[in-house]
């Protein structure tokens, strides 16, 4: 099955944009500019005031500005990760919408009503109101390199005319190194990484990595599996495609190995008459508004029949959660509970 495609003169299909969120990437977004790719590889810790700022990003990029960024727009869990280290945003784009009454998993504990959306959906960047944000900076992940999340291919070259980018990568490597990105382009941008609310976060989240790698050798030999879905087809990830995944792996999670279906590498594509293709014992729902959420899924008659679905032992999959030890301290701890208390099943 070839991956989806979005055309740019349609709106985008929801499972478009739900494979998109796995970095299956729909087309080829525009690269937006930087500096000299060969300038120095540290990032610059730029005073703020007129002082000039640099960073070297994820693309090879030294992005630099002549002034410390004041007006800075981001992703939404880009924004909600800067604002875990006192740096706050502008403007923000992506995702942001409360989900069946409760906040947006993707928004963290930024304040909504002090932000400016820019556009909620996949394709829904609102140049006009950007502009008018005078941006100085704009941040986003990337899944993979060097294509920046939720900036409309279409309107690439126009919102890379109006300020400089930032990019980090998410994809293809293990988690530690977004958290550690993250941290130094907060640095740069003035975060006090030594401050007593990030010391706590961190302490927080490596607390839950010992905990989550005690559980995991407690219960080996336990199978996770990874996945989303749309009213067509069951999406199992290739965990090393995922930091997070990767992250898991690395603490001692055993996954099911979804095989790739596509050229991005991201899923394995399976109808849903093919949802038992693979056990788990423990399965990690997408929890984004693009993926059917356990509800609809439930109506699925192959799902509702897995070993792990009738036996109450799924986790919520938060796969584009904030790259912040405040983001991902909570995360661990929630999937550490769900390996401790899961049991090994027949199939």
């Amino acid at each position: 099955m070839p991956a989806p495609r979005r055309s740019p003169t349609r709106a985008p299909h929801r499972r478009d944009v739900l494979l998109a969120g796995g970095a299956l990437g729909l087309g080829a977004l525009l690269t937006a500019c930087g500096g000299d790719s060969d300038a120095s590889t540290t990032s610059g810790k730029g005073g703020k005031g007129d002082k000039p700022w640099s960073f070297k990003d994820d693309r090879g990029k030294t992005v630099t500005t002549k002034q410390h960024p004041k007006n800075i727009v981001a992703f939404v869990s880009t924004a909600a990760a800067l604002h875990d280290y006192g740096i706050e945003c502008k403007g923000i784009f992506g995702p942001s919408k409360p989900v069946n009454g409760k906040p947006s998993p993707q928004a963290g504990d930024l304040d909504l009503s002090r932000l400016t959306s820019l556009g909620n959906a996949w394709g829904q960047f609102n140049i006009e109101k950007y502009a008018a944000l005078q941006p100085d900076l704009l941040i986003s992940n990337m899944f993979p390199p060097p294509n920046l999340w939720f900036i409309p291919e279409e309107s690439a070259k126009k919102i890379a005319s109006l300020a400089p980018t930032v990019g980090i990568n998410g994809a293809r490597v293990s988690l530690r190194e977004p958290l550690k990105r993250y941290t130094e382009l907060a640095a740069s941008l003035g975060a006090d990484l030594e401050s007593e609310k990030v010391r706590a976060a961190k302490a927080r989240l490596q607390k839950a990595e010992r905990t989550l790698r005690k559980a995991a050798e407690a219960n080996r030999g336990l199978k996770v599996m990874a996945t989303t879905g749309d009213a067509e087809n069951m999406y199992v990830a290739v965990p090393d495609s995922y930091c997070d995944l990767h992250y898991f792996k690395d603490l001692g999670i055993e996954f099911v190995e979804g095989k790739k279906s596509d050229e991005w590498g991201f899923w394995e594509f399976l109808s849903w008459e093919n949802a038992d293709k693979y056990h788990a014992d423990l399965i990690m729902i997408d929890n984004r508004t693009t993926a059917l959420p356990p509800k609809e899924l439930a109506k699925k008659p192959t799902w509702a029949q897995l070993p792990a679905v009738k036996a109450g032992q799924t986790v919520p999959w938060s796969m584009e959660e904030r790259y912040s030890y405040a983001g991902y301290a909570p995360v661990i701890e929630r999937l550490a509970a769900a390996v401790e208390k899961s049991k090994r099943l027949k199939r």
